[in-house]
């Protein structure tokens, strides 16, 4: 196969994340031979906003009204910014986009209004609603073990005056940091959690989208779809996971999803990414043959 056509992984990062996450990913992808391209989403890596209260020391009280950018950006934006990348990546051939948890939510609506794009649709313990708004699945039994207050212990501020999502991820506070890793990397190192933790940013977008942003048939549907089960996930549980996998196979019985599992929590695989960038490898190798 000639690099023109090699295909390219386009990585769409989770709430609170950015392009850097991916960076171990994409080293072992390129060890590997593969490329490819993650993605910031609108208000998201060196477009993120670090407040001076946010540093140290931190002023809790001015970092409760501290404007940021990703203020008023919707879904609606991250699509129209991840469908840019996608028409650049397929001009070199063709692209696999990989979501992991929030990412998923932009990536099954750029998938709903541009299929020509996509060779093959990947979720990593990713949002990919059919039946339910996320909300709604949420109030279902497969979250009841989810910990609602694990973000909330460390939220800054108030959503609706800020118009964005605010956490302390610099938080000193032991219970707030217990309860981090609890929901993020429960199987990784304390020093690993902490290395993670500080790649995240301080602020996120509140919109989660509309009963009209779920797969849609005609057009997600027709795109060959991959989900990575992530089985120590506390933050997207492995219920909710194989519950949005047959939601999705009963939406086109013709075209399921090829499932792959990873031992790993929501971010150890972005941790140690060899398993995962194996098992990408193996997704790419489902590709139909380029001439």
């Amino acid at each position: 196969m000639s690099r023109q056509m090699q295909p390219t992984f386009v990585l769409v990062h989770g709430a609170f994340a950015n392009s850097f996450s991916f960076a171990p990913l994409q080293a072992e992808l390129g060890l590997l031979g593969h490329r490819s391209a993650a993605v910031d989403l609108p208000g998201h890596g060196f477009a993120a906003t670090y407040p001076g209260a946010y540093q140290a020391p931190q002023d809790l009280e001015a970092l409760a009204t501290a404007p940021g950018a990703i203020k008023g950006v919707t879904l609606a934006d991250n699509v129209a910014h991840l469908i840019g990348i996608l028409e650049r990546a397929k001009r070199n051939g063709p692209v696999i986009l990989v979501s992991h948890s929030r990412g998923g939510l932009t990536a099954t609506v750029a998938a709903n209004q541009r299929p020509d794009l996509i060779d093959r649709i990947v979720y990593v313990s990713a949002w990919c609603p059919v039946d339910l708004s996320v909300g709604g699945y949420y109030a279902e039994p497969e979250m009841a073990t989810v910990d609602a207050g694990a973000l909330a212990s460390a939220m800054v501020g108030s959503p609706a005056e800020l118009g964005l999502l605010r956490s302390n991820f610099r938080t000193a506070d032991p219970g707030a940091l217990a309860a981090f890793k609890a929901a993020f990397l429960a199987d990784g190192t304390d020093e690993e959690f902490m290395v993670f933790l500080n790649t995240f940013q301080p602020d996120e977008n509140l919109d989660t989208g509309t009963p009209d942003d779920r797969a849609q048939a005609d057009t997600w549907g027709r795109i060959p779809k991959s989900y990575v089960r992530l089985t120590e996930d506390t933050s997207v549980p492995v219920a909710v996971q194989d519950r949005m996998i047959r939601e999705g196979d009963a939406l086109t019985p013709e075209n399921p999803y090829d499932v792959r599992t990873l031992t790993s929590s929501h971010l150890k695989w972005l941790v140690e990414p060899a398993p995962a960038a194996r098992v990408l490898g193996e997704i790419a190798a489902l590709l139909p043959a380029q001439s």
